[in-house]
């Protein structure tokens, strides 16, 4: 069995649509490409570099078509990134002349998947395809870069179809510009109970 582990940058108010640059996803009329860019430090870059390592991706096609166009030319920052297996879930694109791209178009195609052996599988951006892995309970793991902003638009990571689960905080770290990158473990069902009692 193998690890889905979700890692998204988002705002305070849950959006993560276009992080890296004014270009990256203008859909819908967002105008807020490249929030993540004025929160930069040495301390995120060193928490980064560890979550870059060598895994396999699991990608939306939107996000897929992305990177497909940057990492190739850009590897220098994410070495692994051309090498590593890239799972890309999608109806409508079957291929790519990207190194060692798998096209999946199933839900039962990704539980395969997870339930396959290998290394552990990291989803970046992605949002609807992170919104259907949370919806099934498949995520095992959540990296969340948190920014001190609001955009108050935009596509948000829980935006629809979570259903209710436990985590529990395993690592945090706060950046000098306030970013909080912090990773959460499944930690099985909610509990409730009353305050006080």
């Amino acid at each position: 069995m193998r690890k889905i582990i979700v890692l998204s940058m988002i705002t305070l108010d849950g959006v993560l649509q276009g992080p890296g640059g004014p270009e990256e996803d203008p859909s819908g009329g967002f105008n807020y490409g490249g929030w993540v860019a004025p929160y930069s430090d040495e301390v995120g870059d060193k928490v980064m570099e560890k979550l870059l390592k060598p895994a396999d991706l699991l990608l939306g096609r939107k996000t897929f078509q992305i990177w497909e166009n940057y990492w190739p030319k850009h590897a220098d920052f994410w070495p692994s990134i051309n090498e590593v297996t890239k799972y890309v879930m999608s109806t409508t694109v079957e291929k790519s002349d990207w190194n060692a791209c798998v096209f999946l178009n199933s839900l039962s195609d990704i539980e395969k998947l997870k339930a396959s052996d290998g290394s552990d599988i990291q989803v970046w951006g992605s949002g609807e395809l992170a919104q259907l892995l949370f919806k099934n309970d498949l995520v095992d793991d959540l990296w969340l870069m948190i920014h001190p902003l609001t955009l108050g638009e935009g596509k948000k990571l829980f935006d629809k179809g979570a259903i209710p689960a436990a985590f529990t905080l395993t690592e945090s770290v706060v950046t000098s510009t306030g970013v909080l990158m912090a990773h959460y473990e499944r930690a099985g069902e909610v509990k409730t109970g009353t305050v006080g009692a």
